[in-house]
């Protein structure tokens, strides 16, 4: 790997996993807003890395993804934040709002460096970052949206799906890791054009 590609993983690396973090706190946030405590109680209301991270998800998984698919592919996860669904107000929408929460963070992220790049006179090396960091936030929003158990994508699917679906539901939690991980090695670029398009849409 040359010393310009280690320098975009160790950057792109740095830039994913905070965004990660912001993305479990909005779960958090949202539950503790929508009347679950859970994720207060346990001190996960906080952007404090130590509080989120992860061994496997955090730091060992992208390594991983990024040798085995030649760079191609990098992503991570926080340790997922805790929330008890059957406190929240609403309880057939209330898991969909806290689901949908990450993904809107990392799209609010997005539009917010996305506005810098297109309307400050950046050095191009300074809009270059952002532009990473953009990239990173749309990539993990339209990612985590994919219907596929753990991601958020799953517990919208689970809400819309009529209660005569439970089979389907029982065969996505019982076997949706390696459904993700095909997902993820062999068509993962069924998204692709979707993070290519919207990122294109909002630098301009």
């Amino acid at each position: 790997m040359s010393t310009l590609l280690r320098m975009d993983f160790i950057f792109y690396f740095l830039v994913i996993v905070p965004s990660a973090i912001i993305h479990e706190y909005a779960h958090g946030w949202v539950a503790d807003m929508l009347g679950d405590p859970t994720a207060r109680h346990a001190g996960r209301l906080t952007v404090n890395p130590m509080a989120h991270i992860d061994p496997w998800g955090t730091i060992l998984m992208p390594i991983m993804l990024s040798i085995l698919t030649g760079g191609r592919f990098l992503f991570a996860y926080a340790k997922p934040v805790p929330y008890n669904p059957y406190n929240l107000k609403n309880q057939k929408w209330g898991p969909v709002m806290v689901a949908l929460a990450g993904p809107a963070a990392n799209l609010l992220l997005a539009v917010a460096f996305a506005l810098l790049i297109r309307f400050l006179p950046l050095p191009l090396g300074l809009a270059e970052i952002l532009a990473i960091i953009v990239y990173a936030n749309i990539m993990l929003m339209i990612f985590n949206l994919v219907p596929i158990p753990p991601l958020d994508g799953s517990k919208v699917l689970y809400a819309v799906l009529p209660n005569s679906a439970n089979e389907i539901k029982n065969f996505l939690d019982r076997y949706g890791f390696i459904i993700l991980l095909f997902f993820v090695f062999f068509l993962f670029e069924l998204i692709a054009p979707l993070i290519n398009g919207l990122f294109r849409l909002l630098v301009g």
